[in-house]
């Protein structure tokens, strides 16, 4: 009778035990969903209009459209360039190498009449002349990764693969401001590619289909847009295993309104809108 007793109390322990844990999971799982109060992003649609040829051999890393041609960032060690393409033919017009094995090139930016171009952990940055990619003009120090990099008409914005995004100052470099990126869940990290539209960040988040919008006065993340199978339905058996690579790239043409998204060796640029 004792052990009968003894074997209710245990069991009636146990379930106490285990409804507390169940509610301590729940709470915390309430409790990831509301960090820093930041709402669920709603999902943002990119409607594609028109689909381009693209480079192939291209490991993007930067992507801008400037007087109605589309400037890339490749990286790839000693295949690393900056290189100016036709948007509709995906032909390559002008191409500089960096010329080193070991500099991985980086996101590119053209502002105030010159081209920034990051590199990945050399620490270092290229300035071009707008009219001539053949060589730099000059070179900035950096010291963080190179990743990403656009501007707000006043700023270079430049991402490190972390959740932070740096607001520099085009003449000297200097960092001017530091904003961190979250969402409802938390930091927003691996930032990569970046630009600027109606004045948000978009974002590439590297390794996955998603790219983010950020509203630049606070870091929140208030959109996002999901571009899983964009190849797979757009350019089916065209892509290469073990040398195609991720989604990276997003440009915009604010004559056209139009936004362009590719990837690293991606057979394909893709032509939007935004809703």
């Amino acid at each position: 009778m004792n052990k009968y007793l003894f074997l209710i109390g245990l069991i009636a322990l146990t379930a106490c035990h285990n409804n507390s844990s169940n509610s301590d999971e729940s709470a915390q799982n309430q409790q990831i969903t509301t960090v820093n109060n930041i709402p669920v992003p709603p999902d943002i649609n990119l409607n594609i209009v028109n689909v381009y040829p693209h480079d192939t051999s291209c490991f993007t890393e930067g992507l801008q459209v400037y007087n109605g041609k589309m400037y890339e960032g490749a990286g790839d060690n000693e295949n690393s360039a900056l290189q100016i393409s036709d948007i509709k033919t995906g032909k390559v017009l002008q191409q500089h190498k960096m010329g080193a094995a070991d500099v991985f090139g980086e996101g590119i930016n053209v502002f105030k009449g010159k081209i920034f171009q990051l590199t990945w952990t050399s620490h270092f940055v290229n300035v071009y002349d707008v009219n001539d990619i053949t060589k730099t003009i000059k070179t900035f120090t950096w010291p963080y990764e190179g990743w990403g990099m656009t501007n707000n008409g006043t700023d270079l914005i430049i991402s490190d693969g972390s959740a932070n995004l740096y607001f520099v100052n085009a003449d000297d470099f200097k960092i001017k401001s530091t904003i961190q990126v979250n969402d409802n869940l938390g930091p927003v990290v691996k930032l990569n590619e970046l630009e600027y539209i109606n004045g948000y960040i978009y974002a590439n988040v590297w390794l996955t289909d998603n790219i983010v919008k950020i509203d630049p006065a606070n870091g929140h993340v208030v959109g996002k847009i999901n571009l899983t199978s964009l190849l797979d339905k757009y350019a089916p058996g065209q892509t290469i295993p073990d040398r195609t690579d991720v989604l990276n790239g997003i440009a915009y043409d604010s004559t056209s309104k139009k936004v362009y998204v590719t990837g690293k060796r991606w057979p394909k640029l893709f032509e939007a809108t935004l809703n």
